[in-house]
């Protein structure tokens, strides 16, 4: 009777673990991402790079790609957003700024205005999308330019269908400094011994119009931060959330060479990775409102 007592209660205990831990698939197969790095607004230095180099940026992500058996397919070409290469990919990575329908800043081709549409309706169909840093400050809303007092509104269902889909929109930034993040879910995969003091020294979006539906990863602890942009309460740094049938994940880094080659920002990507590819399973249920439950209060205007 003890024996069967004893198996009952492991069984008990398994079943609660498999329950509330993540749950990693079995597929192994080589997984596809484009990494779109288009900048119509401003280009950062991880993806600027000399002709036939890698950028910054894609040098990691050829590396983890190898080990993880992801293949890379870096662009800046925003004409590769057909009905085919829509299909080919497993996941979409942004790394853009501005309104990638117009050729902008760098000069190389712009998607059209239907095929940003299209990539919309794969991603809410069930493809996964990965944004780092600028993402958000890519499509931005009506009225939300950067001198503008609407900037700092949220625009709710108004916002833009790309900003609906990633999660968030970038307002501003302030200087680079060193900022704490918070983890507030060690059970997403990549975030199991995420250091209690991770603070880098980053360029840390301000953001606004998050997504209700928002599972917050990593929070933005604002409480010894300088400048206006972030004298407001925490809010949402690093997230996952459901897009239609599609898994979108976001951090706000990635804009600094070190940060790419830190090992605490590699493992919260590939866990995204993870994640968006399902390869693993975690419960993505909306908590922006338990764990940063002030997120839409917005820093003071600074037109400086």
């Amino acid at each position: 009777m003890k024996t069967r007592s004893v198996f009952r209660a492991l069984a008990f205990v398994a079943a609660a673990v498999l329950a509330t831990s993540t749950i990693f698939a079995a597929d192994k197969s080589t997984k596809h991402v484009l990494f779109f790095n288009k900048s119509s607004g401003f280009e950062h230095s991880a993806i600027k790079h000399a002709p036939g180099e890698l950028a910054a940026s894609e040098k990691v992500l050829k590396e983890l790609g190898e080990k993880h058996n992801i293949e890379f397919t870096f662009t800046k070409d925003g004409t590769m957003f057909t009905p085919e290469n829509l299909k080919k990919f497993d996941c979409f990575m942004f790394y853009t700024t501005g309104d990638l329908t117009t050729v902008g800043t760098d000069g190389n081709p712009a998607m059209s205005k239907e095929a940003k549409a299209m990539f919309l309706d794969a991603i809410k169909g069930g493809k996964g999308f990965v944004g780092v840093h600028s993402a958000t400050d890519t499509f931005h809303s009506p009225g939300n330019d950067k001198h503008s007092p609407a900037r700092y509104k949220d625009d709710g269902d108004n916002a833009d269908p790309y900003i609906k889909m990633i999660g968030a929109e970038f307002i501003k930034h302030g200087q680079q400094q060193p900022g704490h993040l918070i983890c507030v879910d060690k059970k997403f995969p990549g975030l199991s011994d995420f250091p209690a003091d991770f603070a880098p020294v980053e360029e840390w979006y301000s953001l606004k119009d998050f997504a209700p539906n928002m599972h917050v990863l990593l929070v933005q602890d604002t409480s010894k931060m300088h400048g206006k942009i972030y004298e407001r309460p925490n809010y949402p740094s690093t997230w996952a959330h459901m897009y239609g049938k599609g898994r979108v994940f976001y951090t706000n880094m990635g804009h600094r060479e070190d940060v790419w080659t830190n090992e605490v920002f590699q493992k919260v990507l590939m866990g995204g990775f993870d994640w968006t590819l399902r390869r693993a399973n975690a419960n993505v249920k909306p908590n922006i409102k338990k764990v940063t439950p002030k997120a839409d209060v917005m820093p003071p205007m600074d037109n400086q």
